[in-house]
């Protein structure tokens, strides 16, 4: 007799979740992935400004479910769906069926119609993203060394992060301190504290999703590490040779894009309605209207809260939807009544400045300073995948603060958004 089969296209926080809250229901899980490995993506930026590597941040998926005999995992790419078949096509030709299908392909940066920009602006979505940065922020300093006019000097020694929500904060930061903090004694010819970071937001503040006195707060921080903070002009213009903020050109070897992202065309795949972001309209239960055996959940879908506004796109977001759509699975095969309608429950907001600073932002409990960067960090390892994953971050993270040296400063990678000489 077969089985329910279950398909969860996506490993990330979502579909994890999924899977983790269908044990034990009668069905056969297949999850499906175009990479080997869930990432833990808030932490990103810590790979980027070589603080951790990347070993500390991703696991394979297929670890994970080792012990469940009803989940398979299959590397490969979602090219589309087949609603009328019940199956979803593959990069390889495979056809997967399923009777019920739970997307959570995440999301991409976005660069609002000028996607030339990504080769001289990577994003920070996935590991060779984080790998190609902190190729590109180590180099940057090596080229400097080499120099021979100001010119191109101040050039190579001057970052540009675009976009000033918590990835572009945490980017500047730690840029930062990588140049004020850990470099400084390395290099004979370059003073590194000469290192110009520049932190532009479109918008009229940074962390515009936080309270004004948190994000005021952060600008202040920001600037004390030596980031300059520019509010209130967009980017018009990104080259290899420098950013264009508003009519001003600011020469700019090193561009980092933090400023939108693009859902996956998930919402194409199965013809729902979705919005300016691609981001699928979905129905209380986060099943597709007209489509109940459709799941949508975490960055490629909308959800609606009581308010109104979307539920944002953050990791514990995503895991709330993947447990609560498990749970409806398991009421369908049961044949037990449904669950009531999805609620997000918000459990705060957390950015960090630097090694030593962050800002969180529990509604009426708010914290800033020292404090706020350990119970930051006390979070993060809580979530993390794994004894292992933990202490090695625990201990990466304690190393940091007391001797000031990063630990992953190495350059092991070609270039991959663009060639190098």
């Amino acid at each position: 007799m077969i089985k329910h089969r279950v398909v969860v296209v996506g490993g990330g926080f979502g579909g994890l979740q999924t899977v983790h809250g269908l044990k034990g229901a009668d069905a056969d899980i297949t999850l499906i992935d175009r990479r080997n490995h869930h990432l833990f993506q808030p932490l990103l930026y810590q790979v980027a400004t070589t603080v951790l590597a990347t070993s500390e941040i991703a696991w394979p998926i297929r670890r994970l479910f080792r012990d469940r005999r009803d989940v398979t995992t299959v590397l490969d790419e979602v090219l589309g769906i087949d609603k009328g078949a019940k199956t979803v096509k593959l990069a390889s030709g495979r056809m997967v069926p399923y009777d019920t299908l739970v997307l959570a392909t995440g999301a991409r940066h976005a660069y609002f119609g000028r996607d030339e920009w990504e080769s001289v602006a990577p994003g920070l979505k996935t590991l060779e993203d984080a790998t190609t940065l902190r190729r590109r922020i180590l180099l940057a300093f090596e080229r400097a060394e080499m120099a021979e006019k100001t010119s191109e000097l101040d050039s190579e020694l001057t970052f540009a992060i675009i976009g000033a929500g918590p990835t572009g904060v945490e980017m500047a930061g730690m840029i930062a301190e990588l140049a004020n903090k850990v470099l400084p004694k390395e290099f004979r010819k370059i003073d590194t504290t000469r290192t110009r970071v520049m932190l532009i937001e479109a918008g009229p503040r940074v962390l515009p999703a936080f309270t004004e006195d948190l994000s005021a707060y952060t600008k202040t921080a920001l600037e004390k590490l030596g980031v300059e903070v520019h509010t209130g002009k967009p980017v018009t213009a990104i080259t290899e040779e420098g950013v264009t903020v508003g009519d001003a050109f600011i020469p700019c070897k090193t561009v980092i894009w933090a400023a939108g992202v693009q859902a996956s065309p998930a919402a194409r795949w199965i013809g729902a309605s979705a919005d300016r972001a691609g981001r699928a309209v979905v129905g209380p239960d986060l099943s597709v209207p007209e489509q109940p055996e459709i799941f949508v959940i975490g960055d490629t879908a909308l959800v609606s809260q009581d308010d109104g506004k979307p539920v944002p796109g953050i990791a514990p977001a995503a895991k709330q939807q993947g447990e609560y759509v498990s749970k409806v699975i398991k009421t369908r095969l049961a044949g037990k009544p449904a669950p009531a309608a999805f609620h997000y429950r918000h459990q705060g907001s957390l950015a960090t400045i630097g090694k030593r600073a962050a800002v969180i932002d529990f509604g009426k409990f708010k914290l800033t300073g020292g404090l706020a960067w350990w119970i930051w960090g006390l979070a993060h390892i809580y979530f993390l995948i794994g004894t292992r994953s933990r202490a090695a971050v625990a201990w990466s993270w304690l190393w940091i603060y007391l001797s000031g040296q990063h630990s992953a400063r190495l350059i092991t990678q070609k270039e991959t958004l663009k060639d190098e000489s």
